[in-house]
């Protein structure tokens, strides 16, 4: 399918952003080191750690420790999500952004916030800035199950049904990265319930730009863990020792990324990294992301490893609120995210 604005269905991407795209191009390294090849695979890709979930208990959190702490990234397999329900869902996505854009901007999806839906990048004043997408970001507070059977009340149960099923994985590889990291405080998983966290649903139209363009810019999450499901097509990238690989589809598995929460609240242990989806020029791509995000006033202090060496917390505690307002502010001011540095304690080495 090629984006075309015409199509009713489209947010009008390129009439909105032309004027970036006739001014700059993406650098070369990301055009040649992203461009796709005619089986859809770029010419530099990464096979994440696959971790099946149904091996020993113990084997399972050696792996998934050592890929947190190694690449930020991983994915995992029999992870209890049903292949058949994340098909459904799938099917669900494509149908909700294939309504007309006007439709979409302004009749709230289902009864969820009229905010939900957003497209493209407001801010940007660049190129590198522009995200090439069209998204559902749902919070699920207070979300409950449809009592009848309409179509309407179909996609919002295979959305709960998704949503569960990730919050209850989600709530398990957590406690898994945290179980060795100590510390009198309460701890910030239990603050992460299904009502405090969001699912993204997402769609990156194809971009016949010359220059290029991101499907979604270079970026960090900031919850505490992220878990995706993506389609086929390809696209999400991950930044390792200063180059961008792309990141093999894996359609029997979910991908799982430790957000900045975690990061800081392990004083460093696991990494939260770069990462960004590049647009096809040939293809749409979907996408589904549950983010694991705690209340706002839950409290993110560096835990200390219960090992020997203790070393000294290298953040300043912050709720994750304040996070999030910094977050806004500084795009507000500056146009991107500024992220953890702002609550790094100066002397404590870069991020």
């Amino acid at each position: 399918m090629n984006e075309n604005d015409d199509d009713d269905s489209n947010p009008p991407l390129m009439a909105t952003y032309k004027h970036l795209l006739a001014e700059s191009r993406l650098d070369a390294d990301d055009r040649t080191t992203t461009m796709m090849d005619d089986d859809h695979h770029s010419r530099r890709c990464v096979v994440l750690p696959v971790i099946d979930l149904q091996h020993g208990e113990e084997q399972c959190r050696a792996a998934i420790v050592r890929a947190a702490s190694e690449w930020g990234f991983f994915q995992v397999t029999n992870h209890g999500v049903p292949q058949a329900l994340l098909d459904e869902l799938h099917d669900a996505q494509v149908a909700v952004f294939r309504r007309p854009f006007k439709l979409k901007e302004r009749e709230p999806l289902l009864d969820f916030s009229p905010e939900s839906y957003r497209w493209g990048t407001p801010t940007a004043t660049r190129l590198e800035q522009l995200s090439w997408s069209e998204a559902y970001h749902i919070p699920l507070t207070g979300t409950t199950p449809p009592a009848t059977s309409s179509s309407g009340d179909k996609t919002r149960l295979v959305i709960e049904d998704v949503s569960t099923a990730m919050s209850e994985l989600a709530q398990k590889l957590a406690g898994i990265l945290v179980a060795d990291l100590r510390g009198d405080e309460e701890n910030v998983v239990s603050r992460c319930t299904r009502s405090t966290c969001f699912l993204r649903l997402n769609r990156y139209p194809p971009c016949g730009a010359a220059g290029g363009a991101f499907g979604l810019c270079p970026h960090t999450d900031s919850d505490f863990l992220t878990i995706v499901h993506q389609d086929g097509v390809g696209g999400l990238q991950i930044r390792n020792d200063e180059r961008w690989l792309a990141v093999e589809p894996n359609p029997g598995a979910l991908i799982v990324n430790v957000g900045d929460l975690l990061q800081a609240w392990s004083n460093d242990r696991y990494r939260s990294v770069e990462h960004r989806v590049m647009a096809s020029a040939a293809s749409e791509r979907f996408s589904v992301a549950f983010f694991l995000c705690p209340a706002d006033d839950a409290l993110i202090r560096p835990r200390i490893s219960a090992g020997g060496d203790r070393p000294a917390p290298r953040y300043k505690s912050f709720t994750f609120g304040e996070y999030r307002n910094q977050i806004r502010e500084d795009v507000r001011l500056t146009g991107r995210k500024m992220g953890l540095q702002r609550f790094r304690i100066q002397g404590e080495g870069p991020l």
